[in-house]
């Protein structure tokens, strides 16, 4: 396997821990993945309230992102934190936080991430957009080449991801939109823009997985599901098991009701807040508020979860449970990758890297 470089960060495996939320990628997973040569990376999503439990005292989102980004760091290695855009109240405090700390990557995606060069200096930090198509990839290098700046590298993540996806519901299991016959289209837009290293995510499991797609011209490859039943994952112990148990049936792309964010989002069907919302055993508890959108007057105030649960629900309490946090508030929802009825052990990340590399 060859190395990976991202900006000026060289990384020993070309593997980038896929940045999990709410609560599953903490500082103890992504420090344990950039010890082992790989990118570590964090999820932004809800820091704040996971620091402030942790710690027992207040915390914004500026001061917990750069918390847990110190933390992670401290063993060494290259450490990343992934920023979604549809997380818009919290995005630009995320983003200095994250760049203020020394993070390696910014990792964005759940929307487009189109000012994201502008919101503060990168200095040492990449800034690596995730999005699922060439035509994406082209805005955005066209909106960034007039903020000065161009992607340190791009993460293409196809229909097999976990968590939300990039991808109309009607095109995830149409052919054209396989992560294959995307790759060799973003490759050509990036090399017209400098020629930046490609990424590859979703349904990505083995070593046979990794080698097929870097054999077809990716870089790297980014990880999620496989990570999520690591011994270090802050995934509860019956996600996990759900994920161990699942069979390919049980994995399901919702939609309608879904997220709250519009994007098509995978789960395990069987999540136990997923089953009660279908059988409308009770009202929405949506009180978290990391995806609220502006009403006509500006406030965050907007999420269409709030009012009832016939098109979406609400993922960040599902989300919080699901890392073990308002549990007493909500009963947990698992969001997984396609391929996550292929993962069948808890085990640390040490074996892990050894089963992919060795």
């Amino acid at each position: 396997m060859k190395n990976l470089t991202i900006k000026n960060t060289k990384i020993k495996f070309p593997i980038i821990q896929g940045g999990m939320g709410i609560g599953v990628s903490l500082h103890q997973l992504a420090n344990a993945v950039a010890k082992e040569g790989g990118m570590g990376v964090l999820s932004s999503a809800a820091l704040d309230r996971i620091l402030t439990k942790r710690y027992g005292k207040k915390f914004t989102t500026y001061e917990a992102v750069r918390k847990e980004i110190e933390l992670a760091k401290e063993s060494g290695g290259a450490i990343g934190i992934n920023i979604m855009v549809a997380v818009s109240k919290d995005y630009e405090d995320s983003v200095r936080a994250s760049i203020d700390a020394g993070v390696t990557a910014i990792i964005s995606g759940g929307g487009l991430p189109l000012s994201l060069p502008s919101i503060a200096k990168p200095k040492d930090t990449a800034l690596i957009p995730i999005v699922s198509s060439a035509r994406s990839l082209e805005l955005i290098c066209k909106k960034w080449e007039k903020q000065g700046y161009r992607p340190d590298a791009w993460i293409l993540e196809g229909p097999l991801a976990g968590g939300h996806l990039g991808i109309k519901i009607e095109d995830i299991d149409k052919e054209e939109h396989s992560l294959e016959n995307l790759l060799p289209q973003v490759k050509e837009v990036a090399k017209k823009y400098g020629d930046f290293p490609v990424i590859a995510a979703g349904g990505i499991v083995t070593s046979e997985d990794i080698k097929k797609i870097i054999g077809l011209g990716a870089d790297g490859v980014q990880m999620g599901t496989r990570f999520l039943v690591a011994e270090e994952s802050g995934a509860t112990y019956d996600y996990k098991q759900a994920v161990i148990n699942s069979s390919k049936e049980d994995i399901i792309v919702a939609y309608k009701p879904g997220s709250p964010c519009g994007l098509p989002f995978r789960i395990i069907k069987s999540s136990p807040m997923y089953k009660s919302i279908l059988e409308r055993k009770r009202p929405p508890k949506c009180n978290m508020g990391y995806v609220l959108g502006r009403d006509e007057q500006g406030r965050y105030s907007v999420c269409s979860a709030k009012e009832k649960n016939d098109t979406a629900f609400c993922i960040c309490n599902g989300l919080l449970s699901s890392g073990g946090y308002n549990t007493e508030i909500e009963e947990p929802l698992y969001t997984v990758g396609a391929m996550a009825y292929k993962v069948k052990k808890i085990q640390p990340v040490s074996e892990i890297f050894k089963e992919l590399f060795l």
